[in-house]
Parts: C-alpha cells; structure tokens; sequence
C-alpha cells in the first residue's frame, strides 16, 4: 500500500503490508495508515492487489471466520465507513479479481466507483510501442516499426508489449546487430508465442506428417471466406511442446455469426483432415485443435444459442462450478448429440476442402519441408492470391510486399510526370498511420 501526500510541493510516500502471522498486526496497521493519511491531508491512498486481503468473507479455505485476513478486512471496512465527513483522503485501489471481492467493499460509499482498465486496441498498442521503444536502437523510424508492430500484437496486454520489445533486443544483440530490425520482432513474437526453439530431433516421417498437418490448416483458412488472414507457417519444434503452428492475424471484431464460426471450426480441423487424407491415418497431432473446436461447437449451443433443437436459451459454463447443472439430463444429451453432429458435419466438409485442394496442400507442405518457415508472401506465389477480398487495413501487415511497386526506366515526359505524382503520394501519406486510415 501507498499513501501519495501533495502538499506545498512536497511529496511524502509510506509503505504498508498488511498480510502477516501474526495476530492483530494487519489491524494495526490499517489504523496507522489511515491515521498518517488523515495528518497528511489531503492525500491518497493506492491499495495495490486488494484482493489478498478484501477477498469475500467466509471464503478461500479458511477454518474459521476469525482469521487475521478477515480482521484485516473488517478493520478496513470500519476506516471507509463512508459516514465521515470529507477528510481530504481518497482511496484508491487495484485488482483483477473484482469478481471475488466482498460485497462490503464495493457498495456506495467505499469503492463505488469502477474503471475497467481493458486491454489495449490498435491505436493504444501504437502509443505503448512509443512508449517501450524509446531506448532502443532501430533500423527504421519509431512510428513506422510501432504502427506495424501494433497491427502484429492483437490482444497484448502493455506486459507483453514491454517483453517484446526486450526480447527483441536481445535476439540482435545475439546476432551482433547493429540496430534492432523488424526481422527480430518477429522472432520475438515466436518465442512469446510459441516458446523457444527446440532441438529436439524428430524422424522424416513425423517431420512430413507435421509439414502436411500444418499446410492443412494453411491451405484451409486460405480457401475460407470467414477465416483471420494469414502471418506465417513453421513446423521448427518449439520448447512449448508444439512441433509446429500456424501464426493469424486476428481481426479486432466484438461479434461474430454461426457461418464465421464454423469457417474457423473447419480450420482447426483442416491438420487432422490433412492427416486423413494422405496418410490414412491420424495422430496426436490435433489434440489443441479439438479442444478449440469443441469449446467453439459448445458455446455456439450453451452461450450463444444458435442451435434450433436447444433452442434460445444460454447455460454459461463458469470456470469451477460445481454442483447441480442448470439443465436436466434430457437437455445434455440433446447438446452433446448436436455438438457431434455439428462436429461431424464441419470435418466431412474440410475433407472434401482438403481432397479438393490436395495439390495445393501438396505443395506447401514440400516447400514448408524445405523452408521450415513460410510466410504470406510464399503463399501468394506458391498457391496465388486469396479468392476473397481481404481488408485494405490488414493487408500491409500480412504482406511485406504492400505498397511497394517495381520501378521501370521512364523518359522524358512520362518521367517527370512521375516523379511529380511520387511526391504527391509521399506528401499525402505523410500524415496516415498505418493501419489507422
């Protein structure tokens, strides 16, 4: 805890913890904390992680409702009784469990007033990047490496963002670089998202069932209208235990249909279709991609209610709950009868995807066998463009192609024409971040 006093430009800070053995400490402090407060007025008081000692009473495995937490808590409630006049103290705090806070703390006149601190969208990610990027030394403008690195980190939260850009660092530091390129960004991204490299030695065999299970779900999510573009392909084992992953570009969208839903199902079903379909058999290979199909398939039924026979209803499943389900047995059997049949239908649809596309599949899964890493552009040349228009916003950072354009010797008048519309178009997006236009 701190206790920030500003008062004829002089800055006070005290240090509280609360939670301790011994009985009748936590208490205490609290007293005194509040007593420094109300001498130093006007001032405030942060609270970081209240959840250790504000957690619901009667909870958290604790034999008895006397215990030094509880104390604490109560001691605290008794100092924001909210009946006191002003004092000039305000109280602030910080969790991400609010969920399991007591019901005492958040009612009016103690912390009544809540600000969700969400993780950031594009244009945030941008001014964190500005922010994390200023000690490093690049290659290329601050603006233009953050406005791309924002388009690249979708849902990073500013922790991941400041570890990126260190592990960024370190990796041109470990190649003895001058400056850190947009190259180790993303190997940095790897090693966030997929783990460190692996050495582990794996046969040709498995190294081809990889290479196609990977082109499966590549080759998929091109042909699929509803699917997040394309980043990059690698089958290089990582220490996370995967021994290869396909990396998207996920679009910041707050609502999905039924038919989006199941273009995504497909692809996650696309590695075991592929599996299917050269070798004749399965393996192991698919375990995450079956745990994401089924947790999609149950909520479109549970959560969503987009299945006719459940009908419009919603059974939310809450992480730990326990006891009597709010459906009978009549209805949980309907659901998982519907998720098989959703299920099953989805996967005879990307087989015939698959064997329909089997020389494309082919084919990337030779070159991934040689590249080990692919990326959108070897895609486009190996297999041709996307039949489905893509969005002009993601374009520049699936593609490290975007925007450029061959350049041919022109004379005279056509030269200078040229030239003339160059500097337009350099003095028009002079003012566009990318991906914010």
């Amino acid at each position: 805890m701190l206790v920030f006093h500003d008062s004829h430009s002089k800055a006070l800070c005290f240090r509280f913890a609360f939670v301790e053995m011994f009985v009748g400490v936590g208490p205490s402090r609290v007293r005194d904390l509040f007593k420094e407060a109300r001498a130093s007025a006007p001032c405030i008081v942060f609270i970081d992680e209240i959840d250790a000692v504000g957690r619901q009473r009667g909870r958290g495995g604790f034999s008895g409702g006397n215990d030094e937490r509880e104390n604490t808590l109560n001691q605290l409630l008794v100092e924001m009784d909210g009946f006191s006049p002003t004092t000039g103290v305000v109280v602030l705090a910080g969790t991400n469990r609010v969920d399991i806070l007591d019901q005492a703390l958040t009612r009016p006149g103690r912390f009544d007033r809540q600000i969700t601190v969400d993780k950031p969208d594009l244009q945030g990610r941008k001014e964190i990047f500005n922010v994390h990027l200023k000690g490093i030394t690049l290659d290329k403008e601050v603006e233009d490496i953050a406005g791309r690195l924002a388009g690249l980190t979708p849902g990073f939260a500013g922790a991941d963002i400041a570890n990126l850009c260190n592990e960024a660092a370190i990796v041109a530091a470990r190649r003895k670089g001058e400056a850190v390129t947009i190259e180790d960004f993303g190997k940095a991204t790897d090693r966030i998202i997929g783990g460190l490299e692996s050495n582990k030695i794996i046969s040709d065999e498995e190294k081809e069932i990889v290479a196609h299970h990977e082109a499966g779900h590549a080759v998929a999510g091109w042909f699929l209208e509803h699917t997040d573009p394309l980043l990059k392909v690698t089958i290089i084992p990582r220490s996370s235990g995967a021994l290869g992953f396909a990396q998207y570009l996920p679009k910041e969208v707050f609502l999905r249909t039924q038919e989006q839903i199941m273009d995504i199902v497909c692809m996650a079903l696309a590695g075991r279709a592929a599996e299917e379909v050269f070798f004749g058999r399965v393996t192991t290979g698919a375990s995450d991609d079956l745990r994401r199909v089924t947790q999609l398939v149950y909520s479109t039924i549970q959560t969503y209610g987009m299945n006719s026979r459940v009908g419009q209803l919603a059974y939310p499943r809450e992480d730990g709950q326990m006891g009597d389900k709010p459906y009978s047995d009549a209805t949980a059997e309907a659901m998982d009868d519907e998720a098989r049949a959703i299920v099953d239908a989805a996967y005879a649809r990307t087989v015939e995807l698959i064997r329909e596309r089997k020389d494309q599949v082919e084919s990337v899964a030779k070159l991934l066998m040689e590249k080990e890493t692919i990326t959108h552009d070897d895609l486009i040349d190996l297999i041709g463009e996307r039949p489905f228009p893509g969005d002009k916003q993601y374009q520049e950072y699936v593609s490290a192609r975007h925007g450029q354009k061959p350049q041919e010797e022109k004379t005279g008048e056509e030269a200078e024409g040229a030239q003339e519309d160059s500097e337009l178009g350099n003095h028009n997006d002079a003012g566009l971040t990318p991906g914010l236009a």
